[in-house]
């Protein structure tokens, strides 16, 4: 067994956990290159181990999905369809209500983060304009990002690496998944339009500031139809090709044979800190995996765990992922795991993305959406969010659970 190895997983795990090391100004990312870096220069992992411990596959596929998603943010689609829900005539449950149902749409077929980085300002802009507390909205974007994301393969990062893993069939995860997901969303929409802590929200807000009835949101027509036809597919790409991965980087190239859309406008909304995040940790994992010591142990406890079984597997999913991170905690149980049926594959799917719904550290998509809101002046505490979080989580993962076991 190498010890340095162990050793430098732990700490990068704890850095996951933590989301820094002590004392240091430096985020997950830097702590996974760093490992990575480590066990390079010790010798404990050589070049060629490296670089086939990186699942290029599902990298390829996350950055044709970056790319998309800044197709779609250039033609005005986020800024149209935010300002368009805000100013529909809506009684605040059913603002609530449109909400939801779009973040959660559009989370489906786009990684839910892109959508909540995109959508969370103007919505905002949109509910302080009615004179509503925005908080129960951004926390509703959030959630509805994260439930509909179960959905399918492209839905989130940890789902396309569990696709990849598995080489799972897209029209088959969606009928395993899409159940639960669409559940989760009228969970969401239950518990914040319903619940206790949310119902007084609803109420006006006196020195909420308005926003102008009359200004217009430019939808490029045109480049909105590329985006929608890329989206389609890719899709395509992942119900009928065998090589997704080579195939979606087509898309890619596609994208940016543009006249008026320049390559560092389409590049740069690409969230390149996250696929260096993916590059240390599929690094990291793969030197445990390596080691047949360790692997052996790892295999051992998880099966001694009986994560095979969902009543495990779920429990195991909300805690990981509300400490290390569901991608980091998905990454550890493929590379360490028990052998992975498709249909245990589906229940890790839906049960590593709903849990990220139970605290603000459960996804980096509820980061962003209390960070958008803290750039417009709007405080969503810890407890604010947990509130909501914990209650919509323990119930969209009690009736996912049942589903797995029942039907997949």
């Amino acid at each position: 067994m190498d010890w340095l190895v162990v050793a430098v997983f732990g700490g990068v795990y704890i850095g996951m956990a933590l989301g820094r090391w002590p004392g240091l100004a430096i985020n997950r990312t830097g702590i996974a290159l760093i490992g990575a870096l480590v066990l390079l220069l010790s010798g404990a992992v050589d070049g060629d181990a490296a670089l086939a411990s990186i699942d290029f596959a599902t990298l390829s596929v996350l950055l044709t999905l970056m790319v998309l998603s800044s197709q779609y943010a250039a033609s005005g689609f986020f800024d149209w369809i935010g300002n368009r829900i805000t100013h529909l005539d809506l009684t605040p449950r059913g603002l609530l209500a449109g909400v939801i149902a779009i973040c959660g749409g559009l989370s489906a077929v786009m990684t839910n983060d892109v959508v909540v980085w995109a959508v969370t300002p103007i919505l905002i802009q949109g509910v302080m304009a009615r004179r509503l507390d925005p908080r129960p909205y951004v926390i509703a974007v959030a959630c509805a990002a994260n439930a509909g994301s179960a959905a399918t393969l492209i839905g989130n990062p940890q789902n396309l690496m569990i696709a990849e893993f598995g080489q799972l069939d897209f029209t088959a995860f969606l009928l395993a998944c899409g159940v639960p997901a669409l559940i989760g969303l009228l969970i969401v929409y239950g518990v914040i339009g319903f619940g206790p802590m949310t119902r007084a929200a609803f109420d006006p807000v006196p020195n909420g500031s308005a926003l102008d009835e009359g200004t217009a949101i430019i939808l490029d027509r045109l480049m909105l139809i590329k985006a929608v036809a890329a989206t389609l597919a890719v899709i395509a790409i992942f119900i009928f090709v065998e090589d997704r991965a080579l195939w979606s980087l087509l898309i890619v190239a596609v994208l940016l044979l543009s006249r008026r859309l320049g390559t560092d406008q389409v590049l740069g909304r690409v969230d390149w800190h996250l696929l260096a995040l993916f590059c240390g940790l599929f690094i990291v994992t793969g030197a445990m995996a390596g080691d047949d010591a360790i692997a052996a142990f790892f295999r051992d406890a998880l099966s001694g765990l009986r994560i095979d079984n969902p009543a495990v597997l779920a429990p195991l999913s909300l805690v990981g992922s509300n400490t290390i991170g569901n991608v980091p905690l998905v990454m550890m149980l493929l590379s360490l795991g028990p052998d992975w049926t498709p249909e245990l594959l589906h229940g890790l799917a839906v049960f590593s993305t709903l849990s990220g719904n139970f605290l603000i550290v459960g996804s980096v998509a509820n980061i962003i959406a209390v960070e958008q809101a803290r750039a417009a002046g709007i405080t969503i505490g810890f407890g604010d969010y947990a509130r909501i979080g914990i209650p919509v989580t323990l119930i969209s993962l009690a009736f996912a659970w049942g589903w797995i076991m029942l039907f997949v």
